[in-house]
């Protein structure tokens, strides 16, 4: 069920009138509708996956239980072992069996040998990178003993399956959600409003940035044997924003939800592309994350503790996994590798200089210089994204050398068209609110809180025509295939 759809709009209210009127006085209640309306939603896409949510949920339900009970260093390792190897084998299992199958039947070619394991027509279970890593957390934690194992079954399900965050996160540690599912919740009106402000500009985002994006996107990429190099820029940017809009709109709307049943998710985007350098550009981007590796693998692995050389190893080891983990293909691999070339570049930058890596690192520049800074990041950005969006790796290299040809300096096709123009518009206009919002939570935060409200709500109206005029054909979001 795609929160863009009609099926979703009819489902929201009814789930929210569900929880709010029918069940305002009981946890237990509460709990009951978020479980039973978070896998009607999932079973919406295909029933039959229900079994690997309600498996992996089981397991590391009864392993945390099964932790607090032992001190045995031996029998705790194991248990988090089968919890690891468990869920890691289930992702690899639907999203990883043929890309490795496949690519070990070409090596053994290489070398002479004939070999041709079977392929597995398996579909990969919506959401299942997002859950998995959700439920690892859990167990991982708890193993480290920094967090108490909960008792409380239905508040576990809950917790690993809300219907908002359960395809596309973002993904919520258990430090922060679990423990929210033990509390009753009591209707929070300020809460709600800005909860459906946020989820406003999410659908703005998606529906007509997004949307829009994908189809210029879509025929460039598809055909980019025909275009001009300047053709071929145009929709690397392009592709920039329908990604940023896709699954930033994505959290934003599922952040918003959250909000109308009263609970709090972290933010997942701050605003990354007015980032200056790479270190900065993945402290904002799909920050749920980006932070699940530094605390699961980059620090156990030693995080930058152990001299440079070590460093550059963990740094490298994260970017690697963070390719994996996004799709069974190379494309993502280079482009992961293009990100750690790029944050490698950085930090050698600023150690050469002592300066810190804490906070905005490059604040300190004069303004044309931080301009300059942000436009170059979004260029490394934009570049790694065509590796992102190609269909293989051949495609990625044939679309770069063609678009870096003396045609690079054309004017791009369909740039008169009148449907692009008011998507350049409408991608403008997304980047000075969201500029003007970027210390905050999400841009329409405090976007004309201090203005009188008719002019407040004739904006929030604005959007909402925009959304129904100029919204594109509707698309599944992005990240829904990882």
């Amino acid at each position: 069920m795609l929160f863009n759809s009609i099926e979703f709009a009819i489902f929201l209210p009814l789930v929210f009138a569900v929880y709010w009127f029918v069940a305002p006085k009981s946890v237990f209640l509460q709990n009951l509708v978020i479980l039973i309306s978070s896998y009607f939603f999932y079973a919406w896409w295909d029933w039959k996956f229900l079994g690997l949510i309600i498996f992996s949920s089981s397991l590391d339900f009864y392993i945390g239980r099964t932790l607090s009970k032992t001190d045995k260093l031996s029998q705790r390792k194991l248990l988090l072992y089968i919890s690891i190897v468990c869920n890691i084998a289930l992702l690899g299992i639907f999203k990883y069996y043929n890309f490795f199958a496949e690519n070990f039947s070409t090596a053994f070619r290489f070398f002479g040998y004939s070999i041709d394991p079977d392929r597995l027509n398996l579909i990969l279970p919506l959401g299942i990178s997002f859950y998995t890593f959700q439920t690892l957390s859990y167990t991982i934690d708890v193993y480290n003993k920094k967090i108490r194992p909960t008792n409380d079954i239905l508040s576990f399900f809950c917790f690993v399956s809300f219907f908002p965050q359960l395809v596309a996160g973002p993904i919520e540690r258990a430090s922060s959600l679990l423990f929210q599912f033990t509390d009753k919740k009591t209707f929070n009106y300020q809460k709600a409003v800005d909860g459906s402000r946020q989820m406003l500009w999410g659908f703005f985002k998606k529906i007509v940035i997004a949307d829009n994006c994908a189809y210029y996107v879509n025929i460039i990429f598809s055909e980019s044997d025909q275009f001009s190099g300047s053709t071929l820029a145009l929709g690397a940017i392009l592709f920039a924003f329908q990604i940023y809009g896709d699954f930033s709109g994505y959290s934003d709307i599922a952040i918003g939800i959250a909000k109308l049943f009263g609970f709090e998710f972290k933010q997942n985007f701050a605003f990354p592309y007015f980032a200056k350098n790479s270190v900065e550009f993945w402290r904002r981007w799909h920050i749920s994350l980006t932070s699940w590796f530094r605390d699961y693998v980059y620090i156990p692995l030693g995080g930058s503790k152990g001299g440079y050389k070590k460093t550059v190893r963990n740094v490298f080891v994260v970017f690697i996994i963070s390719g994996f983990w996004h799709g069974a293909n190379w494309t993502f691999i280079i482009w992961a590798i293009i990100h750690f070339l790029f944050y490698l570049t950085t930090i050698r930058y600023i150690k050469s200089r002592n300066a810190t890596l804490e906070g905005n690192i490059i604040d300190k520049y004069p303004k044309l210089k931080k301009a300059l800074n942000i436009l170059f990041t979004f260029a490394v950005v934009t570049f790694a994204w065509i590796f992102f969006r190609a269909e293989n790796v051949q495609h990625a290299f044939n679309y770069v050398s063609e678009m870096v040809t003396a045609s690079f300096f054309s004017i791009p096709s369909f740039l008169f068209e009148e449907r692009l123009q008011f998507v350049l518009f409408f991608v403008g206009f997304q980047m000075l609110i969201e500029w003007k919002g970027r210390f905050n939570n999400h841009a329409l935060e405090l976007f004309l809180i201090q203005e009188p409200k008719y002019f407040r709500y004739g904006f929030y109206y604005g959007l909402i025509m925009i959304i129904f005029l100029f919204g594109s054909q509707q698309q599944e979001f992005i990240y829904f295939q990882f």
